[in-house]
């Protein structure tokens, strides 16, 4: 896992953000951290996660395949006053609940080819998101990337899950081109208080100009 501080100001509270598969910093330096320290994990090739400095308060995002893997790690995590999950599930390879199989064994079989453009495409909303998105893209390599979602699958094949209640809110985007919003919707209505729909893609974070419009929109 890798890591990187989008804000670190001796702030009293910190974000801890889980991105997901197959994204870095670049694409979320835009939002401006106003009085919060964030703290940004991807890159799920390995899940060792960093040491966490003390704060006097936490809050965990948590976006697509970050929504697995927080929940995945979260005996080794602080306690959050609020835990957001953003377009994705603590089962995100599921039939009912996630990415049904076969699409996402389609997408791992032609990973490389995907990262090159198309996946991109997909995440977002429109040609001008995603021409937004080329101005700070993800810097990490190709294969780096395939190796990561190789990874996050055996993960997922090897781990029998059992979901009880984590996440305190939940968002959805209504126009959700990589995880179907059914299949959201499926899961989040049985396990969680309240969800909140958006109107945008995968990718809703275009839609906010800072980390707390986040946790306000919940």
């Amino acid at each position: 896992m890798q890591y990187h501080w989008l804000n670190r100001a001796n702030n009293k509270r910190l974000i801890i953000f889980f991105a997901g598969w197959s994204f870095d910093q670049n694409p979320f330096q835009f939002l401006k951290p106003n009085d919060y320290d964030i703290l940004i994990l991807f890159d799920y090739n390995n899940l060792n996660i960093p040491e966490i400095p003390e704060y006097e308060d936490y809050y965990l995002i948590t976006w697509s395949m970050g929504v697995f893997t927080a929940y995945l790690l979260k005996d080794e995590l602080p306690k959050f006053s609020k835990k957001i999950a953003i377009n994705g599930t603590p089962y995100p390879v599921d039939n009912f609940n996630g990415i049904p199989i076969k699409p996402f064994l389609l997408t791992l079989k032609h990973a490389q080819q995907g990262l090159q453009g198309k996946f991109y495409q997909n995440i977002f909303n429109s040609p001008e998101e995603f021409e937004i998105y080329l101005k700070n893209p993800v810097k990490r390599s190709i294969e780096n990337r395939v190796n990561e979602l190789k990874n996050l699958y055996s993960i997922i094949q090897n781990t029998e899950l059992k979901y009880d209640k984590y996440y305190n809110q939940a968002l959805i985007s209504q126009d959700d081109k990589i995880i179907p919003v059914k299949n959201q919707i499926n899961f989040w209505a049985n396990n969680i208080d309240n969800y909140k729909m958006l109107e945008s893609g995968h990718f809703p974070f275009y839609n906010f100009s800072c980390w707390d419009d986040i946790l306000k929109c919940t």
